[in-house]
């Protein structure tokens, strides 16, 4: 396996009595945030298993090992941190998320209720006021003509109608996208992103907080639903808070880099713009391929609670794993000429919403925004298209854009 031309190259040792890849590649260096797919290639080829000696953790990067760890929670743990730090060893930056770092038993009573919450009778409900809004961002944008793409495009839609659908008051809904940025980064290692989102926490801490409390969130949505849970005695208010944090942290961030992304690959594969305009019911699939081509979460994090095999090779207890995310949604072994993006691809089986009993809770909302949004484009727009450079957004865990220039008629 070779690395980036600063980085050593990769050594091979003696591990069980095979051969065990090591590196010494940064997996969180800005070089490789800019364009990961080259290395992703080389990650998968040099085997299904790899050690990375900068950080002392595991990796896997093949779509087989990948899934594999994301289905074995017990072996492959939540609850110590799904990022770099241990929280047998350290202290969380913050309390624990109740479903995103929680193992059975504890993780099932929260997730039960945000399932719940979340459920498809109740994204149902939603479509027709998600519909109008989308609707009026794009009439909006066609009368500009030229906008930013991330900016007036991928967070003005998702801020337009989430935040209202968890019942946020409306001042102080600038905090949210940064504040789920720092979580993400905050599952990395001390380098330069995390320190400085950190550094920058407490104003975007202190109001999802005190938003996310009962007596802050409307009536109807689903803050109160969660809150709701605590009278039938599910869960306590404090828990409660954390769990509508939850909704805040994974449901904006995500969304934004997913839109983002498909409106960045429908704007540089014509032939898949043109696709869509044909036939406007691809769009949920259009947004579904471009979280499995661009994969805005890249990676996570599990801990062994034994000794495991992967590929050949055994993990002690207690190490930290690095799953690449974005190099399974790229595996050759898995998926027909990967690094095309084709709106007619059956996705289904992408690990872009993860996999397993921590799957993304709200992949149904997301969805439901990405194909709304896209939808409107395609029926409304003749012709995308890019005008200026664009400019990437580096996080610790996410890929996105921070600026996409463009043009539509």
């Amino acid at each position: 396996m070779t690395v980036p031309q600063e980085q050593p190259a990769t050594e091979v040792r003696r591990d069980n009595g095979g051969a065990l890849p090591i590196s010494d590649f940064d997996p969180f260096s800005i070089e490789f945030f800019k364009d990961p797919f080259p290395i992703h290639e080389e990650l998968r080829e040099c085997g299904p298993l790899f050690y990375l000696s900068r950080y002392g953790i595991y990796g896997v990067a093949r779509y087989e090992q990948v899934h594999q760890v994301l289905m074995d929670w017990q072996t492959f743990c939540s609850s110590r941190g799904v990022g770099l730090a241990d929280f047998a060893k350290e202290k969380p930056w913050r309390p624990p998320s109740l479903v995103l770092e929680k193992d059975p038993p504890e993780h099932d009573r929260a997730r039960k209720i945000l399932s719940k919450v979340l459920s498809p009778v109740t994204v149902k409900k939603l479509r027709e006021s998600f519909e109008a809004s989308a609707e009026r961002t794009v009439d909006a944008l066609l009368v500009r003509g030229r906008f930013d793409g991330v900016r007036d495009l991928a967070e003005a839609y998702p801020m337009s109608v989430f935040p209202d659908a968890v019942g946020l008051g409306a001042e102080g809904r600038e905090h949210l996208l940064p504040y789920a940025g720092l979580a993400f980064n905050a599952f990395g290692p001390p380098n330069e992103l995390r320190d400085q989102a950190i550094a920058k926490a407490t104003p975007h801490v202190a109001y999802v907080t005190e938003q996310c409390r009962r007596e802050n969130l409307a009536g109807a949505g689903f803050g109160a639903e969660v809150h709701a849970a605590v009278d039938a005695g599910q869960i306590t208010s404090e828990e409660a808070v954390l769990l509508v944090r939850s909704l805040l942290t994974a449901g904006i961030d995500t969304t934004v880099n997913g839109i983002g992304a498909a409106l960045y690959c429908l704007a540089r594969f014509d032939d898949q713009w043109e696709a869509l305009r044909s036939e406007p019911q691809l769009a949920r699939n259009a947004f579904e391929e471009g979280i499995r081509f661009e994969s805005p979460v890249q990676t996570f994090f599990r801990t062994t609670t034994r000794a495991a095999e992967v590929g050949g090779h055994v993990i002690p207890e207690g190490s930290k794993v690095l799953m690449f995310l974005g190099a399974a949604n790229r595996d050759g072994r898995k998926w027909e000429r990967p690094e095309l993006y084709d709106i007619r691809r059956v996705t289904s089986g992408h690990v872009g919403f993860g996999a397993g009993i921590h799957m993304c809770v709200g992949q149904l909302v997301a969805r439901l925004e990405g194909e709304l949004i896209l939808s409107a484009l395609a029926r409304k727009v003749k012709r995308i298209r890019i005008t200026g450079e664009p400019v990437r957004a580096f996080n610790n865990t996410l890929r996105g854009l921070r600026s996409l220039p463009m043009e539509i008629e």
